[in-house]
């Protein structure tokens, strides 16, 4: 609404009031003495109509004359008049316009008994010039530069609505409408969005540096997703504020968007890609563009999940299996050629370099390197974490040739073969590891498959770097169970030697050295104990039975802190010495009965042939009592053959409890010896 008054050149303020007329009788002073009446007849008097005998007093259409000095101002704000529809336009005032000319068609065809044909014709000129501004204003949404340029779209929009009323009011009455009716003006805007979404992705802005190095569809592809991303965040950001809340612009814009890139890619995926092509418009459907319609910003304005998928599964299907097929590929010949160049330092007689002391070696960290990044990739990519596994279906190949590399070292025992096995250890370690935490990454039997052959690679690799070991200690495990080692206390020897060798196994990363000494623990407890039940000695009675006991008791503990002390971590092969060393004390037959079955019930692995051997060195004892030991034992370990062994890793990662099945119980007719492994 203009201002009532204004100030004229002798600051005499005019004012009138909007509803009422000044009475012909009024006189007003103003300036020059003239009376306003008078004035307001002498204006009607030059006043002429734009159109011929217009009967509507509200039509805008009209030139208006009035007395002007030099340098005055337009007076028609000083007596309360509207801009008329040519100044609105001009405006860009597209909601008062439209108002406008909504009277004058209510006025000419509701109102009005005939309507005049020169004022229908103006009236029709008018609504054209309308629409055409309107059209322009909406085409230019998403370059929205100026203040002005953003009131014009919001009036705009507005005049769309008034328009789409005015279309409901006359399918509501029953005469006739004018020729432009029903106008349509929504489905219009739609088009125009439509067509000015498809031209911006048809034509997107100039390609930046990174396109530089791209093929023409990979180029294509990016622009149009920046071009898109951009173009919504405009969206959300300014255009929304223009819109009504009920108009939804933002899902509006996003379906123009979805459906021309999907469109557009749809085409593209129709040609016979290139494997770059391939993985780069798999990349920009499934990774980069959801990732575009995530971002906080447009996830709170856009309904995404019912955007639906960018290409059809018959499309997207073949583009997966290409892809996934290629990552495979590249994979296998990744980390083959990792497995080359350690195959190539081995045959170059080159010792694996020392990183804090220990022999390192980089296949596990490359490998593992490679397969992580790559199917993780592709994770994000396909969208699917067993699709993806489809890359790691063949590492058992390549687990296999590492197998045959590792014992082939072992086979052709050079001088350096124990400095390449110990860096080895580290890698099984780290590949073990890394398969049992990241198991989502493989297929359930190539996980198997694997751990199986790391299992067995860790088996052999101890084997080796143990034999030698236990060729050395073969001299003072004799001594274990003989009169002198009861009478003189040889063990000390043994463990002095032990001592020596436990230096000479260092060289692997620590969690590997623990793993290696910790079954070097267990197979020299398995080994004392073998050489105990081997019943040279005679413990006659119980004076004999008590200093065994005290042996054993004391070789336990210091057998245990030694190998503590250089970090194993097999607390649990002390116990057994210590339960052993009881049976040997014990008199009493319940008592000695209640100790063989802690033991059995703790270790299921004990046999009647392991029980016996132990009760023979008493040989106070008859064979009736032995007998009722046994039968004992037997009753006790039917009821717990389901409880798990001792602690011995199985390939799978879990944990058996296996002692006394490694310990070979020997018929008195067969010579003693020790296992072809021990030396």
């Amino acid at each position: 609404m203009m201002d009532k008054s204004t100030e004229n050149p002798g600051n005499d303020t005019v004012s009138t009031k909007s509803n009422k007329s000044i009475k012909s009788d009024e006189k007003t002073p103003t300036e020059g003495g003239i009376n306003v009446s008078m004035m307001e007849k002498f204006r009607r008097s030059f006043r002429l109509p734009t159109q011929s005998s217009s009967p509507n007093p509200s039509n805008t259409g009209k030139t208006e004359f009035s007395f002007r000095r030099k340098g005055d101002k337009d007076r028609r704000s000083s007596i309360g008049e509207k801009p008329n529809f040519e100044e609105y336009l001009e405006m860009q005032a597209f909601c008062e316009a439209t108002q406008q000319l909504i009277d004058r068609e209510k006025h000419l065809f509701w109102e009005t008994a005939e309507a005049n044909k020169e004022a229908v014709e103006k009236l029709a000129a008018d609504q054209k010039a309308l629409e055409e501004r309107i059209e322009q204003t909406v085409q230019q949404s998403l370059s929205l530069s100026r203040e002005e340029a953003v009131s014009a779209l919001i009036s705009a929009v507005k005049a769309i609505n008034l328009e789409e009323e005015q279309d409901q009011l006359w399918r509501q009455r029953c005469q006739t409408p004018p020729v432009w009716r029903p106008k349509k003006w929504k489905e219009c805007h739609d088009t125009v969005l439509h067509e000015l979404v498809y031209s911006r992705l048809e034509n997107p802005s100039s390609p930046t540096g990174d396109e530089v190095n791209q093929s023409s569809i990979q180029a294509d592809i990016q622009s149009m997703g920046r071009q898109l991303k951009k173009d919504l965040q405009w969206v959300v950001e300014v255009v929304k504020n223009c819109y009504p809340p009920e108009m939804d612009i933002c899902n509006f814009y996003a379906r123009q968007y979805h459906q021309t890139f999907s469109a557009r890619l749809k085409n593209i995926a129709d040609f016979v890609l290139d494997d770059k092509d391939c993985s780069f418009l798999l990349r920009w459907v499934k990774e980069f563009y959801p990732g575009i319609l995530e971002k906080p910003e447009l996830a709170s304005n856009i309904n995404t999940e019912a955007l639906g998928n960018l290409l059809p599964d018959e499309l997207l299907k073949p583009l997966e299996e290409q892809y996934l097929s290629k990552q495979q590929s590249d994979l296998m010949i990744y980390i083959d050629r990792v497995l080359d160049e350690a195959k190539k330092e081995w045959d170059q007689g080159k010792e694996p370099t020392r990183d804090d002391g220990c022999y390192v070696s980089p296949v596990a960290y490359d490998v593992i390197q490679l397969i992580n990044g790559i199917v993780t990739s592709a994770h994000i990519t396909v969208r699917d974490p067993h699709k993806a596994q489809k890359i790691t279906s063949n590492l058992t190949d390549f687990m296999q040739r590492y197998q045959n590399f590792h014992e082939d070292i072992i086979k052709q025992n050079k001088p350096h073969s124990k400095a390449f096995i110990k860096a080895n250890l580290s890698c099984v370690k780290q590949f073990r590891d890394f398969i049992i935490t990241e198991s989502h990454l493989f297929p359930e039997d190539v996980r198997e498959n694997c751990l199986r052959g790391l299992t067995e690679m860790k088996q052999s690799a101890h084997t080796y770097l143990l034999k030698p070991v236990h060729k050395i200690l073969k001299p003072h495990y004799q001594k274990v169970g003989t009169s002198d080692w009861l009478m003189n206390n040889t063990f000390e020897e043994l463990l002095n030697s032990t001592e020596e060798e436990l230096q000479e196994l260092q060289g692997s990363s620590q969690s590997s050295y623990q793993e290696l000494i910790g079954q070097l623990h267990q197979e020299v407890t398995e080994e004392y104990v073998r050489r105990l039940l081997k019943g040279e000695v005679k413990l006659k009675d119980s004076n004999q039975q008590q200093k065994a006991y005290e042996t054993v008791k004391e070789n336990a503990e210091k057998l245990h802190e030694l190998f503590a002390r250089m970090g194993s971590k097999q607390d649990w092969l002390k116990e057994i010495l210590t339960k052993i060393a009881e049976v040997l004390k014990l008199q009493d037959i319940p008592a000695i009965q209640m100790q063989i079955v802690s033991l059995g019930s703790a270790y299921p692995d004990l046999s009647e042939k392991h029980v016996s051997a132990l009760l023979k060195l008493k040989t106070n004892l008859s064979k009736a009592d032995r007998k009722i030991v046994k039968t004992t034992l037997s009753d006790t370990l039917k009821e717990s053959r389901a409880d798990p062994g001792t602690r011995k890793e199985s390939y799978t990662g879990g944990e058996t409890r296996t002692f006394f099945s490694n310990v070979k119980v020997m018929s008195p007719s067969f010579p003693s010896c020790i296992s072809s492994c021990r030396g």
